[in-house]
């Protein structure tokens, strides 16, 4: 088990409830993901998805409401003792929302007519994208099984994707990668550097304290 759980109590109920609706809330960031990816890369017509994604989206949202209520009745049943526990969860809820805000930028640069779909590494994208559709699922599972060996493991292979976006966006920046559409290719990147690291610091509940939750939402120079 991780570092973290809830007293159970006579509340086991609202207790299972809340990390199923967690556990959903990144199948749901997922979809989101998969559909925005599925548009830029032309698999699909962005404007045939776009309503689809934001619905789910919406989904997240109103689980991230519900969640925060219940969070609030179980601080109300147990008191300070459960305090620690529901400011982890408050923490993890607002990283896993914040995955389907990025999935709806990036379909947003498609909906504004980029695709690469003819573009010449597009096999390397398609690799990309599964990569993190995969990423989210092993961190979800990860997560859901307190699993800190996996966690710790996923935490190492994020932080080395934090630094190839870095590395790409830079090229771009500086003229050094010439293929088409740059900006789209800058903002993408940047937009799915965001997902990874609001998963890492999902993960962080799992292995380090409290105090050091979003640790791995901070560039590894700037952390503390």
């Amino acid at each position: 088990m991780g570092s973290f759980g809830f007293l159970r109590g006579d509340s086991s109920d609202r207790i299972d409830r809340i990390e199923e609706k967690v556990r959903q809330m990144l199948v749901h960031d997922r979809h989101e993901f998969d559909l925005a990816m599925s548009a830029l890369l032309g698999d699909v017509p962005a404007r045939s998805v776009n309503d689809e994604l934001r619905s789910t989206d919406q989904k997240v949202n109103q689980a991230e409401r519900e969640i925060r209520r219940e969070l609030v009745v179980h601080a109300s049943v147990f008191g300070a003792i459960e305090i620690p526990t529901v400011l982890i969860y408050m923490s993890i809820v607002k990283d896993v929302e914040r995955v389907g805000d990025y999935a709806k930028n990036i379909i947003d640069i498609a909906l504004d007519g980029v695709t690469f779909a003819e573009a010449p590494d597009i096999e390397a994208w398609r690799e990309l994208a599964a990569e993190i559709s995969a990423f989210i699922r092993d961190a979800a599972d990860a997560f859901q099984k307190r699993d800190g060996e996996r966690s710790r493991a996923l935490l190492t292979q994020g932080d080395r994707m934090l630094d190839a976006f870095d590395d790409r966006v830079s090229a771009l920046v500086k003229g050094e990668d010439a293929q088409p559409n740059p900006v789209a290719r800058a903002l993408v990147l940047r937009y799915i550097k965001r997902v990874v690291a609001h998963l890492l610091n999902v993960l962080t509940a799992v292995v380090m304290p409290i105090h050091r939750l979003d640790y791995f939402d901070e560039d590894p120079e700037d952390r503390t």
